[in-house]
């Protein structure tokens, strides 16, 4: 995503406020981290928590309520609806995600063959599902790329600043969720992992960078050849799977409560 949210104004003095360095170190933190995990999420619902406290400033209330810079927050306030949708899509794809490597985990505790082979298909088909609505959020994200004045007051820039990395780790994640694009990468890589596990000698690059959604995904697009090592596998991919997306989850859920807090009190300023 291109990053179009950082032009400051030199019009105005250097923030010199704790909350608002606080904002700046987080800002920096994020944008220099290209991963999606648990500890950006972390990092976010600190930026956030501190965006929060920044809002309850007298003088940066003051600067957000001028008549001059209401279209400016307007548009703060749309970001932070498309910012709510975005999490909430993350948080369905992961949930659909869970429910499906729960019921794939339950069939193979019961040893049903037939049974196995049609639970990997239902897996396989909701990924797909999941995939395609995952693709659909890049395509959004991709138009909400907001050019900034280099007249643009200090606060609402920051403030931009901050929508734009948190789409930005959005966009990570979600990628992180869907995995690869095609199913014949997915094939391929599950045949490296099948061609060095019984050597037990490291995995090639690609492999070895795969995540957990990637892994199981590529595990299973081969399932018509599965064996005992192979449902072995299977079991801890799932479980490591399982343990990624509840620590997703629980991030995700607080992440949700601080982009609200953030919006209600957007909202008060505007209001007052």
């Amino acid at each position: 995503m291109a990053a179009s949210y950082h032009t400051r104004s030199n019009s105005f003095p250097t923030r010199k406020h704790p909350f608002t360095s606080e904002v700046d170190q987080h800002l920096s933190r994020l944008s220099s981290s290209q991963s999606a995990s648990t500890s950006s999420l972390h990092e976010l619902q600190d930026l956030y928590h501190s965006v929060d406290k920044m809002l309850q400033l007298p003088l940066i209330q003051q600067a957000l309520a001028k008549e001059n810079e209401k279209i400016l927050v307007d548009e703060l306030l749309n970001g932070s609806l498309r910012t709510l949708d975005i999490c909430s899509i993350a948080q369905n794809s992961l949930l659909q995600t869970k429910e499906s490597v729960q019921e794939l985990q339950s069939v193979l505790r019961r040893r049903r063959g037939t049974e196995l082979t049609s639970e990997i298909k239902k897996y396989l088909a909701s990924r797909k599902a999941v995939k395609k609505e995952i693709r659909k959020a890049l395509g959004n994200l991709k138009g909400m790329e907001n050019k900034c004045s280099s007249e643009i007051n200090e606060e609402v820039s920051m403030l931009r600043e901050v929508e734009g990395v948190t789409f930005a780790a959005f966009e990570s994640m979600l990628l992180l969720i869907s995995g690869p694009k095609n199913s014949s990468k997915l094939r391929s890589l599950s045949l490296v992992s099948k061609i060095v596990r019984p050597k037990r000698i490291a995995c090639e690059e690609d492999v070895a960078e795969m995540n957990e959604f990637e892994k199981v995904d590529a595990e299973l697009s081969t399932h018509m050849t599965f064996k005992s090592d192979n449902i072995s596998l299977l079991k801890d991919q799932l479980k490591e799977l399982e343990c990624s997306i509840q620590d997703l989850e629980e991030g995700l859920e607080s992440l949700s409560r601080r982009l609200i807090k953030a919006r209600v009190s957007l909202l008060n300023i505007i209001n007052n």
